[in-house]
Parts: structure tokens; C-alpha cells; sequence
């Protein structure tokens, strides 16, 4: 939501109702998720209850074919994915340093998964398809963090790899993750 109470990536809130009755966007810029930070949870759930769409909540099966999708974009790139989550709501992801910044790489895994649900029959917003146009079922920018150390990438991948087990899901172990090693830090730099 681009006015969460507890910050959000965006500049500007799009929609009129949103603005007016739960005010400006709450950019972040800080490195530091603040999604533990307590905040007026009814409020954010109203602010939902506007929205043109219902937030995208992925099933198993979507699941699945995201990962098959974003599979072949990280091979297609030569990227080196230390861990992924795909989760109902979001994707996170550590993978090393690359030739491409890591907005395009974000960018190019959304597209190959986005094709890759449209190939299924899969995408949430399909059946509002208008021509060749379909609405886009990710946010449009992402939250990247570098990380600086070792211990930072170890806790990083740990942090990721549960994701689905703090949500009741099963533990994912994706064919394109490869195990961290601090020696691949090095030779990628």
C-alpha cells in the first residue's frame, strides 16, 4: 500500500479515496524492514478494502509456475541464487553480485513469471485482458537490499528459507537455488 502506516516504497498515492482518507504516501528509504513496526492494522485493512483489486494472493499451482518461470530467467541471465521464497504475496530473493543491477534482474524475473502464469492461463488478472494489455499482478518496483558481509548474506538466506514456515506453508527447495559459499562472494566481486 503506498501510504502503510509503517512506510512503503512509493512516491505517490494513485488512487484519489486513498489519499483522502488515508493520506500521502509513506516513502522509506531505509535498508531496515519495518514490517515488525506495530501499527493500526484496521486502518491498513480499510485502506485495502478501496483498492480496484483485491491484493494478489498466489495459490500452490501459481506458485509453481512462478518458479518454473523465474527458473529459466535467472538460468537465461547466468544469475546465482543463494535462496528464494515464493510466496503468496511476495518473492524474495538473495542471489550474488551480477553485470546487471539488481532492479533488472527483479524486473526480468517478474517478466518470466508473469509470462509464464499468462502461458498457464495462470495470471490473477487475466480475465480483465484488454487486447494485448493484461494488469500487472506485481508492485511495480521492488525492495533491494545489498548486503555487506557474510554474516549479513548467512542470515539473509536463513531469514528467506523460512519465510514459507512463519507462514504455515511448506519449507521450498527450488531446482535454481545453489547453496551459499563464502568463496563465491570473492570470485563475484
Amino acid at each position: 500500500m503506498p501510504n502503510d502506516p509503517r512506510g512503503s516504497g512509493s512516491d505517490y498515492v494513485g488512487l484519489c479515496e486513498h489519499f483522502c482518507t488515508h493520506g500521502p504516501a509513506t516513502k522509506v528509504t531505509t535498508r531496515q524492514s519495518a514490517a515488525h513496526v506495530p501499527h493500526d492494522r484496521q486502518a491498513r485493512e480499510a485502506a485495502k478494502a478501496v483498492l480496484s483489486r483485491k491484493p494478489v494472493q498466489f495459490s500452490a499451482d501459481q506458485i509453481q509456475t512462478i518458479a518454473s518461470g523465474i527458473g529459466v530467467s535467472f538460468a537465461k541471465g547466468g544469475v546465482t541464487v543463494w535462496e528464494c521464497a515464493i510466496m503468496p504475496d511476495h518473492v524474495p530473493a538473495v542471489f550474488g553480485r551480477h553485470e546487471a543491477n539488481a532492479e533488472y534482474i527483479m524486473n526480468c524475473m517478474k517478466g518470466a513469471a508473469t509470462r509464464a502464469l499468462l502461458d498457464a492461463g495462470m495470471q490473477p488478472f487475466q480475465h480483465e485482458s484488454h487486447g494485448h494489455k493484461t494488469p500487472h499482478c506485481w508492485a511495480e518496483k521492488q525492495w533491494i537490499v545489498y548486503l555487506n558481509s557474510i554474516e549479513q548474506i548467512e542470515n539473509t538466506i536463513e531469514y528467506v528459507a523460512k519465510n514459507p514456515e512463519r507462514a504455515g506453508l511448506p519449507l521450498q527447495h527450488w531446482p535454481f537455488v545453489v547453496p551459499f559459499r563464502a568463496t563465491d562472494v570473492w570470485r563475484l566481486a
